[in-house]
């Protein structure tokens, strides 16, 4: 992998990283752009004890414009982008838009081909194995940062889900505390951790799962993914390397190596859930890592303890038919799931790659 550093026309940082040593990148954004200026802020709920972002300048973002006139598409003549170069591998920049920003943490784009009609699915393996590097070259850089205390990087896919720019492209959230819904995991953690005498919590839900092997959907030497028994969405899945690391940073050639193979797979799986007549399949993949930030306040827990996974899932829960968050999910924070986890799990087995 060649890593190459260079500013936009505003001032933001963008990284190419190509698959070849000899590519040079000289391009130079020819937009006649102004600083960007951002108005994020973080304020914390004192009934929820969570935090939200406030960042109205968001609201001019660019929102689904034709496919000649794409933001992350290569620039080709007169035709400029946020990519100044004509071709790429795997880009990374620094969103014009960003929902956290200076002191308040920091959000990046990542564009995981220059092709505007593919998807992540339709990658190659040395391709999905690129954006992999990204994803934790950009994860360790940006634990460095005084505002980031935990990255998130994470894939929206589909008008569905809301997402606006139908490039393939996933983003990378530099939080400057730790997510609620990764408190949660740590206080279980801590609290399993306190009642079993020292077991680890993600180590035996795995050893049940493999056990059990009623929602395993795909397994592999280094890496297994399963339905989890109390599956929020319609269709969802975890992918765990099974040799546990709290970040990308700690997997192993073995496991990135690997890895390609798996996670298209899944994702050819879940284009194929609903019928190959049907659109493509709507999902947000998320990867789970350990903060950096302190974890004083997790008693007993310490960032060995995490244990990196990705969370894949999707909003449809049957052919043209959405699952909404109404009363109960968004009211109460309490999931009401139509598909049982182990008929997910079934189906995602019955669509396997021939």
């Amino acid at each position: 992998m060649k890593k190459t550093s260079t500013r936009l026309a505003d001032g933001r940082e963008l990284i190419y990283y190509d698959s070849r040593d000899d590519v040079v990148r000289e391009a130079v954004d020819r937009r006649p752009l102004d600083r960007t200026v951002t108005t994020s802020e973080i304020r914390r709920d004192p009934l929820l004890g969570d935090s939200v972002a406030i960042a109205s300048h968001r609201q001019g973002r660019t929102y689904h414009p034709p496919a000649d006139e794409c933001p992350l598409c290569p620039s080709e003549g007169e035709r400029l982008s946020e990519v100044p170069d004509s071709a790429y591998d795997v880009v990374v920049f620094e969103n014009r838009f960003p929902s956290l920003a200076g002191d308040s943490g920091r959000c990046e784009v990542v564009c995981f081909t220059s092709d505007h009609d593919k998807s992540f699915a339709d990658l190659s393996e040395e391709q999905a194995g690129l954006v992999l590097e990204a994803w934790t070259d950009r994860t360790a850089e940006l634990s460095h940062l005084d505002s980031v205390e935990q990255v998130f990087c994470f894939e929206n896919r589909g008008a569905e889900i809301g997402v606006t720019l139908g490039h393939p492209h996933g983003q990378i959230y530099g939080y400057p505390f730790t997510t609620p819904r990764t408190a949660l995991m740590l206080r279980s953690l801590a609290q399993h951790k306190e009642q079993t005498g020292g077991r680890n919590l993600f180590a035996d839900v795995l050893e049940k799962e493999l056990a059990d092997g009623s929602r395993i959907v795909l397994e592999g030497e280094h890496w297994v993914a399963f339905v989890p028994y109390a599956a929020h969405w319609p269709y969802e899945v975890h992918l765990y390397p099974k040799r546990q690391v709290p970040d990308l940073l700690g997997l192993d050639d073995a496991a990135r190596t690997e890895f390609p193979k798996i996670y298209l797979e899944l994702l050819r799986r879940f284009d194929r859930i609903f019928g190959e007549d049907q659109p493509v399949t709507p999902y947000i993949a998320a990867w789970h890592q350990a903060p950096f930030g302190s974890l004083d306040e997790f008693e007993g827990v310490n960032r060995d303890d995490f244990a990196l996974h990705l969370e894949l899932f999707t909003i449809r829960r049957t052919s043209g038919k959405l699952k909404f968050l109404a009363g109960s999910e968004s009211g109460m924070s309490v999931f009401i799931n139509d598909v049982p986890p182990e008929t997910a799990a079934e189906r995602l087995r019955e669509v396997a790659s021939k």
